[in-house]
């Protein structure tokens, strides 16, 4: 039961002593040493207050606080690597379920698996699997959660070699909403893989992953490209032009950003506006220099930092530019062709940047993520060439607001009804997520739905509403 003090919803002590009794793992309550660092994520625009976080060791401590969440009515917050843009792994006087703890790791490499918890960063599964030259499509980020990545698709630099994170899910172990605990594969609960595979974290908590691993590394021919900002129509252009040719091992973004003040970078460009141009070769090492030439030459270059380098050097090299703790508003687009008219559209975007660590990110698909078939998975989009995600930021709360307009506004020229990425999406919205799925698979999505959460415990996401 719950009990109301004061005007918030606080539980009810007896029943919380009685429950806790079972939990291996730790609870953590409003006045708690270590309440505040416990209930912050890492995007600093979200500060809430649970009524209570539960730092779960194992499945049973899942099960218990998923049967306690919905006998008492509480809202119920899934926390995996707490990188949700939209703040999801956190809540206002409810339950924070946090798998954090749960890190464990097995590599088969016979089988070309991993099995990874729900608790686990890329950062920890990348250094699992290349002890044995094995590799999914990971997070650009190595900081990032592996849960919430793959259950929302997966974009990475090995996404058109081997397709999205979510393509290769082979199988989940899932708490379900009524308290089961259900292994999601090929032959058992297939409904229920599929729906995991790109429809988000609405059918359960997924305590473990099993993922297809895949020959990459140790080492790739990877990087970023500096140009001057000056010179992005013609940057623009040429990748334009050099994309289609792009063997499916190569992966390429372009970053339209501003020039950070590191060392690597001449001084005179620190604080302009620079168009960077990342990816990842993960064939042989050898052929790299050539492969990636043709993106490596689109106008006059600042700094070339191409080479070789260790797979989770890669992984992890962007880190730095996304602490914990700056306020952040992702939205997001695909879109079929780096056309004149759109060029000129983020050109435009680009030129109104609300701040310095605000940018704009056109990342290049097709390859093996175009050719799953759109209903293999509940990930739909997969006949657009590119996508556009905005990442606008700030420091804090000052200009925040016009930073997520500006990002509106850059997404918005590709037209009210582009198709998002889940993953990508600022803000909880009926919209947005029916924007995210083609008709076909979204009615599919709410059959799952209904099957396996008819009530909507799991509702703090990109939600699929249950018929009901």
């Amino acid at each position: 039961m719950t009990t109301r003090q004061n005007g918030s919803e606080v539980l009810d002590e007896a029943t919380l002593e009685e429950w806790s009794r079972g939990l291996r793992g730790e609870m953590i309550q409003p006045g708690d040493p270590g309440y505040d660092e416990a209930r912050s994520i890492w995007n600093g625009a979200h500060d809430r207050r649970p009524a209570l976080i539960v730092r779960c060791r194992g499945v049973a401590d899942v099960l218990r606080t998923v049967e306690f969440a919905r006998a008492e009515g509480l809202p119920l917050a899934v926390r995996g690597g707490g990188h949700s843009i939209p703040g999801f792994s956190t809540v206002d006087q409810g339950i924070v379920l946090d798998l954090a703890p749960m890190k464990g790791i097995r590599v088969g490499p016979g089988r070309r698996t991993v099995t990874a918890q729900g608790g686990c960063l890329w950062g920890d599964v990348d250094a699992e699997t290349q002890a044995f030259g094995l590799a999914v499509t990971g997070g650009l980020i190595s900081t990032t959660g592996i849960a919430g990545f793959a259950l929302g698709g997966g974009l990475g630099w090995l996404v058109r070699r081997f397709g999205l994170t979510s393509d290769n899910l082979v199988g989940a172990d899932v708490v379900t909403a009524d308290g089961r605990y259900l292994h999601a594969g090929a032959d058992e609960h297939a409904d229920l893989l599929w729906a995991l595979r790109g429809g988000g974290g609405n059918f359960g908590v997924v305590t473990s992953f099993e993922f297809r691993l895949h020959d990459v590394g140790p080492t790739v021919f990877a990087g970023p490209v500096f140009y001057r900002g000056e010179d992005a129509e013609r940057v623009l252009r040429g990748f334009r032009a050099a994309a289609p040719t792009a063997p499916d091992e190569l992966t390429l973004a372009v970053n339209l950003a501003t020039a950070p003040p590191v060392p690597f970078l001449p001084e005179e460009i620190h604080g302009k506006p620079v168009v960077v141009v990342l990816g990842m070769w993960s064939g042989d090492p050898a052929a790299g220099d050539a492969a990636t030439r043709p993106f490596r030459e689109l106008a006059p270059v600042v700094v070339d930092l191409f080479g070789p380098v260790p797979y989770v050097e890669m992984q992890r090299m962007l880190d730095p530019l996304y602490p914990r703790g700056m306020w952040n508003y992702f939205r997001s687009a695909f879109f079929g062709d780096l056309d004149d008219s759109t060029i000129s559209a983020f050109l435009d975007a680009y030129a109104q940047a609300p701040n310095a660590v605000s940018e704009l990110h056109i990342h290049h698909l097709g390859g093996a993520m175009g050719r799953v078939p759109a209903d293999a998975t509940a990930f739909g989009t997969r006949d657009r060439d590119f996508i556009l995600n905005v990442a606008a930021r700030s420091t804090d709360a000052d200009g925040f607001p016009a930073t997520i307009e500006w990002a509106r506004a850059a997404t918005g020229v590709l037209g009210p009804d582009a198709a998002a990425y889940v993953n990508f999406t600022g803000e909880a919205g009926e919209d947005r997520v029916r924007a995210s799925y083609p008709k076909d698979t979204y009615e599919r999505l709410v059959a799952v739905k209904d099957r396996y959460d008819p009530a909507n415990l799991f509702r703090l996401n990109q939600n699929i509403r249950p018929s009901a």
